[in-house]
């Protein structure tokens, strides 16, 4: 018999077309019955699987949330760090007072309101005046922040990379030890994105002075080369800057082949990013409005692909499906 009541229910639900629309009208039932073959088609790619998976985690775990979370803590982490920025620009002009004084004359001359250039000076002056308390409170303020920031960093990818939503036993730390992780983990994260930006800058300095000592300025089929060399190692970079994020802030160690697709995923992805904001952000501040509130827009939009990316990227590797592929380090025994 060939009854369709008769078949296995696993193959009555393949047989279920993905959209169950009818019309009346044999055509237009026919073109939705494509659609919907070709979308189970589609869907079914393993690739396009995995994608699904992934975003399904990522939303089902609070990734937008998330991400939200670890942007305000990136945007309030500035505050502080330009603090020690004003603070060392402080020691900087206290030790030449020639230049601290060409610097007020320049505020001076270039504002036309004197009650501006006036309280610009003044700000100045205490800025210099008051450096060492600046310096030192903005050092205890940005250390609170980017521990901070690396906990929700820290806990944003665990809760996409374990194999429940929920905390475990193992997830929950006493908070001196929490804190001591964070320190150490935000430590490491600054020597990994200071090695990367070094080899980005020392890679594109050596390629122009390369280019000039040979005098090859003028080879125009030479220009896409050397972009295309530059490029990928920008993508290295940002490989090891993602590549020490998924694999010391989880707990639970993923497997090899997953993490090693997934943080290149996330390096190209952040290379896409860095573009696109390269090539809006001039455009945004040209408008009276943009110049105003351009570069706090800019950095927030920044901050939070960069947290969108790097969470789903982390439910990738979490959902990846491999052969023979076997995990770095057993989790730990609860």
């Amino acid at each position: 018999m060939t009854d369709k009541n008769l078949q296995p229910p696993a193959e009555q639900e393949k047989e279920k077309p993905l959209i169950n629309i009818k019309t009346g009208n044999a055509k237009v039932d026919r073109s939705i019955t494509r659609v919907s073959r070709f979308v189970s088609w589609f869907q079914a790619i393993p690739a396009v699987a995995h994608f699904i998976r992934a975003g399904e985690r990522f939303t089902d775990r609070l990734g937008s949330q998330f991400g939200a979370a670890i942007t305000y803590f990136s945007f309030l982490s500035l505050i502080p760090i330009l603090m020690v920025s004003f603070a060392a620009v402080g020691f900087v002009l206290a030790s030449h007072p020639t230049l601290l004084n060409e610097l007020i004359e320049r505020i001076v001359n270039s504002i036309s309101d004197p009650t501006l250039a006036s309280t610009l000076k003044n700000t100045v002056q205490t800025a210099v005046q008051q450096r060492t308390t600046v310096g030192i409170t903005g050092l205890l303020v940005a250390l609170y922040s980017g521990l901070s920031w690396m906990g929700n960093l820290r806990e944003a990818i665990r809760a996409q990379s374990r194999d429940v939503f929920e905390r475990g036993k193992l997830d929950k730390e006493k908070i001196y030890f929490k804190y001591t992780r964070d320190l150490i983990s935000l430590i490491g994260l600054v020597l990994a994105l200071i090695i990367t930006l070094s080899l980005t800058s020392i890679a594109g300095s050596a390629q122009d002075a390369i280019v000039r000592a040979l005098g090859l300025e003028s080879i125009e089929w030479l220009r896409p080369v050397m972009t295309l060399i530059a490029l990928s190692i920008s993508i290295f970079a940002n490989y090891l800057l993602f590549l020490w994020i998924f694999w010391i802030l989880p707990r639970h160690r993923p497997h090899k082949k997953a993490l090693l697709r997934g943080t290149l995923l996330a390096a190209i992805g952040f290379e896409i990013i860095k573009f696109i904001m390269t090539m809006t952000l001039p455009k945004l501040a040209a408008s009276p409005s943009g110049a105003a509130f351009g570069s706090v827009l800019g950095l927030m939009a920044f901050f939070y692909f960069f947290a969108r990316l790097t969470l789903f990227c982390a439910a990738w590797i979490a959902t990846a499906n491999y052969k023979d592929d076997p995990q770095l380090e057993r989790p730990r025994k609860k």
